[in-house]
Order: C-alpha cells, then structure tokens, then sequence
C-alpha cells in the first residue's frame, strides 16, 4: 500500500514532529538550568557548609568567610 505515492516518510511525519518538539523543549530546558548557575551567596555559604563538613576548614575560619560575604 502506497498511501498516494508519499511512501513511510508521510506517515511517520508526525514522529519527526514529536521529536522536533521533544529536542526543542529539552534545549530550552538545558540553557535555562545553565544560566541559573549557583545562586552567588547562596551557592558560596553551601560550598563553605560543604568544606567545613569534610573538615577542610574548621569552625573560625568558616565564620570568617561567612563575614566575609557578609551573611550569618
């Protein structure tokens, strides 16, 4: 069965629709999780929680970083 001369490629027409959607969506998806970044001081008090968790930084010198960035 033909299907008018048009073969697969125009009945599969809407697949390639969905995955042209599906790729655009995911793109926009992408560049905006990628712009959002840490969150400046939000993201530096995680990353000094973090270092002073491992015990790479003891508790003075997180509070002096801290004041350093100027939140408590």
């Amino acid at each position: 069965m033909m299907m008018d001369g048009y073969g697969w490629g125009m009945g599969l027409g809407w697949l390639w629709m969905v995955a042209f959607w599906v790729f655009i969506v995911s793109g926009a998806v992408w560049v905006a999780l990628s712009v959002r970044g840490d969150g400046g001081r939000d993201g530096a008090r995680r990353i000094l929680d973090e270092r002073l968790a491992r015990g790479e930084i003891d508790v003075e010198e997180h509070r002096a970083r801290l004041a350093a960035l100027g939140t408590r």
